[in-house]
């Protein structure tokens, strides 16, 4: 399945080839790809008929459900463009992203309705709100189904180029607010045909999708790359009680398990008897588990790997490449705490700040160049010039590549911490922190020091076997004095983001004035 000019021929080519194959299984409910096509295809003329037309924006503030899907292809079949917002955004978050965007209808669920409406009032230019399933009396709102039956399906020539822009997805703004990456029908197609090659994606596959929709790995992951391949998606609104998502693995015959590291973590230190763990070898149907939104430790990849006994592949990627840069590959060579190599149509280079590659094994920005690169930043021109020069995405991540072409993230570019002149790279004390038994999860940030400079702090969440002094020395005994962090800090848990993904910003707030000296008074 090859040569697509746009997401929708994805849809229509597996509604053709496998019209009664379950396209997406939602607690009882099983939704074949003909019905996805159909109901869509509704849909789009609803849409149609309260006035969205190519190049206009549809935002979507939705769960994990069926109506995601339906609407995300009934917005791509006008030739708009699907805006989705965090489902755990405030009202003004989501206001933001709804007038950024310039959007004119908003479909959401009834628990955002009284949000929504609040909204529609003060908006620039939303017109319309949507509501999933229903609606109820005394608003504004339509009702999505209610809306869906009263329309046939769109049948009108759309000319969609893969130039054209598919979504604006919003990144997560940890410094300002977000940005809107402009990610286009071939953005996207050029992401997931790479994915299934890497892969080996087959028709008889089934993914299991617990990330949220909202999120570029999830949508390019766990619904275009089955879509692509006539595969089947077992869709679940949450990740809790964890024991659903065991018993899903097995009732619906899962092959491919795509999470966050903090999953893994979960199944990793997950406690099973002798026969239940060669039970659960035995009779497990899945082929392979990929990690990706956030680093994974290499202390709970091999955890995981040695209990479920299924090769977890860790990946990089960014929601401005659509979002997949590198995966570790299916067969062949593995490398411990390597991303692994570049997708087949992407090229990936180390540079320094004048841009000049650095030698194999050198550390620099990692920067990316190919068909899934975003078009551009919406509406901020000298934001998207400080990212995209000459083709090349400048990621922002540092990275090195050795001379296989393994890609190995040192950390975000902006986290790295300079003790005296030093280069102390977050995630290698990270690593070193996950390896100690006591340890359960950390983060390292660096922060102001009236002498040095930056110094390193190191956060953990501890199984209460170790203290901070124990940590230090154990630091202490493995890293250069440079390295070792000037104070290990106890939490309960980490902020996170809706990846799973450990908000370092909010750690640094916590700690930025730690070493401040105090002015004398008088």
């Amino acid at each position: 399945m090859r040569d697509f000019g746009s997401i929708n021929e994805i849809l229509a080519k597996s509604a053709k080839c496998f019209p009664n194959k379950k396209a997406v299984i939602f607690g009882a409910k099983k939704i074949t790809y003909r019905k996805i096509a159909s109901v869509s295809g509704r849909l789009a003329g609803g849409l149609y008929e309260l006035g969205i037309r190519r190049a206009d924006k549809v935002c979507l503030w939705l769960p994990n459900i069926p109506e995601f899907i339906y609407s995300y292809f009934a917005i791509l079949a006008l030739g708009a463009v699907v805006v989705p917002i965090n489902t755990l955004f405030k009202r003004e978050e989501a206001r933001f992203i709804i007038d950024d965007s310039r959007a004119k209808i908003l479909i959401c669920s009834v628990d955002k309705l009284d949000n929504a409406e609040v909204i529609l009032n003060r908006a620039y230019a939303l017109e319309n709100i949507i509501c999933v399933p229903s609606c109820r009396k005394n608003t504004v709102a339509k009702g999505f189904y209610g809306l869906i039956d009263g329309c046939n399906a769109f049948d009108r020539r759309v000319d969609i180029k893969p130039s054209c822009i598919a979504e604006i997805l919003y990144t997560s703004g940890t410094t300002g607010n977000p940005k809107g990456a402009c990610l286009t029908h071939g953005n996207l197609i050029a992401n997931v045909a790479d994915c299934s090659r890497a892969i080996k994606v087959k028709s008889k596959d089934s993914f299991l999708c617990i990330l949220p929709l909202f999120h570029s790995f999830a949508s390019t992951v766990c619904m275009l790359l089955p879509f692509y391949s006539g595969a089947s998606i077992v869709l679940m609104r949450t990740v809790r009680p964890f024991k659903r998502v065991v018993r899903a693995v097995f009732r619906n015959r899962i092959t491919v398990f795509v999470a966050v590291p903090s999953i893994y973590k979960i199944l990793a230190e997950i406690k099973l008897s002798w026969y239940k763990l060669i039970w659960f070898s035995l009779v497990n149907p899945v082929r392979i588990c990929i990690s990706g939104a956030a680093a994974l430790s290499g202390n709970i990849l091999e955890k995981f790997e040695k209990k479920i006994r299924r090769p977890l592949l860790e990946g990089y990627g960014l929601t401005e490449a659509s979002p997949v840069v590198s995966l570790n590959p299916l067969k062949g060579k593995r490398k411990r705490f390597s991303v692994g190599l570049a997708l087949s149509s992407l090229e990936a280079k180390v540079v320094d700040d004048t841009g000049r590659e650095l030698p194999r094994g050198g550390v620099g920005e990692l920067i990316i160049k190919g068909p899934s690169i975003m078009k551009e930043y919406y509406n901020l021109k000298e934001e998207t010039n400080k990212v995209l020069k000459d083709g090349w995405l400048w990621t922002g991540d540092l990275a090195s590549i050795d001379k296989e072409g393994y890609i190995y993230i040192k950390g975000r570019k902006k986290d790295m911490i300079n003790v005296r002149g030093l280069n102390v790279y977050p995630r290698e004390i990270e690593e070193l922190l996950y390896k100690h038994p006591g340890v359960k999860e950390t983060a390292v940030v660096g922060v102001p020091h009236p002498h040095r400079g930056e110094v390193p702090i190191a956060f953990v969440v501890t199984d209460g076997t170790v203290d901070d002094a124990k940590l230090v020395k154990y630091l202490k005994t493995n890293l250069a004095s440079y390295k070792v962090p000037l104070k290990v800090i106890a939490r309960r848990d980490f902020p996170k983001n809706a990846a799973g993904k450990i908000l370092k910003i909010e750690l640094r707030k916590e700690v930025k004035n730690m070493f401040v000296l105090k002015k004398r008074p008088g």
